[in-house]
């Protein structure tokens, strides 16, 4: 045998055998798991205690609501979802648009900073009845509202990334000849990137109540409007399918900016929400 022959390299299964393997995150499967005890403890209470429907309905209940009045659901979750989304959408554009100025101008900080906090310590239910004398009961609203709830922490934590960019990197920027806005864009915004996805998680949840809110004090339509009726007729496992409901929309729409965030800002972030705190495998 030569030395060529001694040297030939392995077959193909000793290297499939060296591949890396998969890691069993248990941490991913947790939030299920925790659904279920919880779902689990909820009926079997119902059950034991004898709690009657009007009062604390059974999971199995809340289960057996939804599919009987699916399609009813379904009409005003759509209905949510798109007022939701619509108000977002405007938070998105107006916060960012209102942190860069507040994170870029100590000027605009202590002009707006203020107000902004006084603003949203304004319970915003005491708009809606004012949106409704504007524009009548019905989808503006909700939007209008989903908006000014949602807003806030885009803003906020869109100025606080700008704010806090390392004063090396503007010292080198104005060294090499940059205009300021030129620091805000190429340095100041990718360095606010990993604030502004955090917030979108915090304002997406929020902005679902703002439309709920609206919709139970006047809308025809809507989640808010199904709740409301529900509650009227002491509908109480119809109330929870329209919450149930309702969450699981805020979850998906959560994970949704969780996987956006991490294929933008992967190089600033780790875990996300399957795993807080621990680099990702």
């Amino acid at each position: 045998m030569t030395s060529a022959d001694k040297a030939s390299p392995a077959p193909e299964d000793d290297f499939e055998d060296e591949a890396p393997k998969k890691r069993f995150r248990p941490e991913a499967y947790a939030p299920i798991l925790t659904l279920i005890a919880i779902i689990a403890v909820w009926e079997l209470a119902v059950e034991l205690f004898s709690i009657r429907p009007f009062i604390l309905p059974a999971p199995s209940a809340i289960f057996l609501a939804i599919v009987k009045y699916w399609d009813g659901i379904l009409l005003n979750a759509r209905q949510t979802l798109f007022t939701t989304l619509a108000g977002f959408g405007f938070a998105v554009i107006g916060g960012v648009l209102i942190g860069i100025a507040i994170g870029a101008s100590r000027v605009v900080y202590s002009s707006l900073y203020p107000l902004l906090i006084g603003f949203n310590s304004v319970p915003k239910v005491v708009f809606v009845f004012i949106f409704i004398i504007w524009w009548g009961i019905g989808t503006v609203p909700a939007i209008v509202t989903a908006f000014l709830i949602s807003f806030f922490p885009i803003a906020v934590n869109v100025a606080t990334g700008l704010a806090t960019m390392e004063p090396e990197l503007r010292d080198v920027m104005r060294a090499l000849g940059a205009k300021k806005r030129d620091i805000i864009l190429k340095i100041g915004l990718p360095r606010s990137a990993p604030y502004f996805f955090a917030s979108l998680k915090i304002a997406l949840p929020t902005a679902f109540v703002g439309s709920i809110i609206s919709e139970t004090v006047g809308s025809n339509t809507g989640i808010g409007n199904l709740v409301q009726v529900a509650a009227s007729r002491f509908a109480f496992d119809l109330v929870f399918a329209g919450a149930a409901v309702t969450a699981v929309m805020g979850v998906a729409m959560y994970y949704l900016a969780n996987i956006l965030e991490r294929r933008v800002t992967g190089w600033a972030t780790r875990g996300g929400l399957d795993g807080i705190g621990q680099p990702q495998g």
